[in-house]
């Protein structure tokens, strides 16, 4: 049965206080959750949403949440579900980006997110685990994903090469041999798609071209002038060369160009804002990004901290708390509107490429890809968080704590069936009792 509008904004608040884990954990999360448990979402819509939010620029897990919410709800269920996503950590963040700026690195507050970035790199395991056994359901599918991640951790490829290269399979193999390319459906257990949840359609495309290019001018003209507002409205009171101006023109560009997700973007960031701008300094963005990877939320809310070390740093003659803030919020209004833009423009067409097998199992063959992705993530997010000091100095380097926790969560969720947010939850508390004992 269709969810209140209620029930789902409880949802997407209490998603948003406990989505660890980087874009990884946050896709399992939801899928557990929409698909598995509360089935409010169909597999084949869900993955169809994951696949075309891997297609955009910006943090993937946010626009997944929001396609989710305006399939449910329409477009004030697209708003509400990617806004609740990301305001927890919105608050969050910006708490610990002014205990750094202010007093520096606190020890219990480091222990507690330390406990929660190890549970969460079990999440993001099984999330990987999880989605590559929903989505393979072919040999050749399987080999679209050990592709993609080969070309995406060995060798570099750029993502838009990787979905192209995926893309191009699917049309052949749609043409070819269509069964092979078929998406995976069902709720878990349950089998193919419930009747109930494909009755509660989402808002159709328009039917005509004149309605169709009435309603994208209608989202474009929205989203923005929303968009653009607030950094017009700075630089008209402190100039446009001014910090909070700079800091609105350049995430309003990253929020156009940065594809791939979060990891491919943070390099992006990181050189602008660090050796061009001098918004902060090198150690302050790895800070950042410690700080942006354990707490809830997507993993690009660290551009908010450079935002807020920017105000910090710069304050243009306001209180330098007053400053740090307009920053942040300023970054991070233009990092995230940009996605509600995308969604609400694509998504009704994006439904109905479900109709078109050709297109259909070129968008399959996306989501294999996106598997591979899936796993670099995690992959790539495991190395950095159990072996600080690098893979190549060896397994005496490993942070053993990290290791026991993540495998402790991941055996809590593959085989307990626990929640994730227990488990997530008993990760912080076990970095706490680590910092108690010394």
């Amino acid at each position: 049965m269709k969810p209140s509008f209620a029930e789902t904004l409880r949802y997407w608040l209490k998603l948003g206080f406990l989505s660890f884990g980087g874009p990884a954990g946050q896709i399992s999360m939801m899928h557990e959750d929409l698909v598995e448990r509360r089935r409010w979402v169909s597999e084949g819509r869900f993955l169809h949403a994951l696949t075309y939010c891997n297609l955009l620029p910006g943090p993937e897990a946010q626009q997944l949440a929001t396609y989710c919410g305006w399939s449910l709800h329409g477009t004030w269920g697209g708003i509400a579900a990617g806004t609740l996503f990301v305001l927890p950590s919105v608050f969050i963040l910006w708490a610990l980006a002014w205990i750094y700026a202010a007093h520096g690195a606190v020890p219990w507050v480091g222990s507690l997110f330390h406990g929660l970035g190890a549970a969460a790199l079990g999440v993001v395991a099984f999330a990987a685990l999880r989605i590559g056994r929903k989505t393979l359901k072919d040999p050749i599918l399987w080999a679209v994903a050990a592709a993609a991640f080969a070309g995406i951790f060995f060798l570099k490829v750029p993502f838009p090469w990787i979905v192209l290269g995926a893309a191009a399979i699917g049309f052949a193999g749609g043409r070819l041999a269509p069964a092979r390319f078929k998406m995976g459906g069902g709720h878990g257990k349950a089998g193919g798609d419930s009747t109930d949840v494909e009755a509660a359609q989402p808002p159709p495309a328009p039917a005509t071209r004149g309605a169709a290019l009435a309603h994208a001018a209608r989202v474009i003209l929205t989203c923005g002038a929303l968009w653009w507002a607030p950094v017009l409205a700075v630089a008209a009171w402190k100039g446009w060369d001014s910090t909070f101006a700079q800091l609105g023109i350049f995430f309003s560009k990253a929020a156009m160009v940065t594809f791939g997700g979060a990891y491919a973007v943070l390099p992006y960031v990181a050189e602008h804002a660090v050796t061009q701008h001098h918004w902060l300094t090198e150690a302050d963005m790895t800070a950042g990004l410690a700080l942006a990877e354990t707490t809830p939320g997507p993993l690009i809310m660290v551009v908010q901290f450079v935002g807020f070390l920017g105000g910090w740093n710069g304050s243009e003659g306001l209180p330098p708390l007053g400053a740090a803030t307009l920053g942040a919020l300023l970054v991070t209004w233009v990092t995230f509107l940009p996605c509600f833009l995308w969604i609400f423009l694509g998504a009704p067409w994006i439904e109905r490429l479900r109709d078109f097998p050709v297109l259909s199992a070129a968008l399959t063959a996306i989501s294999a890809a996106v598997v591979g992705v899936v796993l670099n993530l995690a992959v790539w997010f495991g190395m950095r968080l159990a072996f600080p000091a690098g893979i190549g100095a060896g397994l005496g380097a490993a942070d053993l704590f990290v290791l026991a926790v993540a495998l402790g969560s991941f055996a809590a969720l593959a085989w307990g069936k626990i929640q994730i947010h227990w488990v997530v939850l008993l990760g912080g508390a076990l970095g706490l009792a680590r910092w108690a004992l010394g």
